[in-house]
């Protein structure tokens, strides 16, 4: 599917994920190590993650290629109980089935393509493939950082509004948390994660 960026997205199958991995964590590294999530990128955790990730069943992944075929960007989806204990936590604790919720994990594009419509189709595709498994819910997190935070960029503006855009809301009291080292930092420390959702 070809889009006005010139980007084309994919909805890769499963064996075209096992061999996209190694672009996945690439573009994984180089894009959290912005604001606001800081991620100072380890290939051995992105390698457990990952494996994590592709062993589950529902696990979808779109690709967006430039006009070489090069990964320029990638949107990961999968049930939420297949994803990371840490996510179940807050479903839980309000009394929510983690088993009825579709997770969009991570949508990572290249600076150089954003705003061109890419983080729109991410969205779409990853909820058409929810609805395709049998799902009417999908929800994602998102970090959460202190306004006064030393790295926040002066001229940084927040997705809240485009989430809300495409029906999403934040679940109010639902934070999971994450551990991760910051760019800068020697430890890895607990960050809250803000659940959003809607139905589908």
């Amino acid at each position: 599917m070809a889009s006005k960026s010139g980007l084309s997205f994919s909805l890769l199958t499963a064996d075209e994920v096992e061999r996209a991995l190694d672009d996945l964590a690439r573009l994984r590294i180089a894009v959290f190590a912005d604001w606001p999530y800081l991620y100072d990128g380890d290939e051995a955790y992105e390698a457990r993650y990952l494996a994590r990730f592709a062993a589950s069943p529902g696990a979808v992944v779109v690709a967006a290629r430039d006009g070489n075929g090069r990964m320029v960007g990638a949107a990961t989806a999968a049930p939420l109980s297949d994803h990371a204990d840490e996510l179940a936590v807050p479903f839980a604790r309000v009394g929510l089935d983690p088993d009825a919720f579709f997770y969009l994990a991570e949508s990572v594009l290249l600076p150089e393509y954003r705003g061109q419509g890419a983080g729109r189709q991410f969205f779409e595709m990853r909820e058409a493939a929810a609805r395709a498994q049998g799902f009417e819910q999908a929800v994602f997190a998102s970090v959460v950082r202190p306004d006064d935070h030393p790295a926040r960029p002066e001229n940084y503006r927040a997705l809240d509004a485009f989430w809300q855009r495409l029906g999403y809301e934040p679940y109010p009291g639902m934070l999971a948390e994450f551990s991760w080292c910051d760019i800068g930092e020697t430890i890895e420390t607990l960050k809250p994660l803000q659940v959003w959702g809607r139905e589908l």
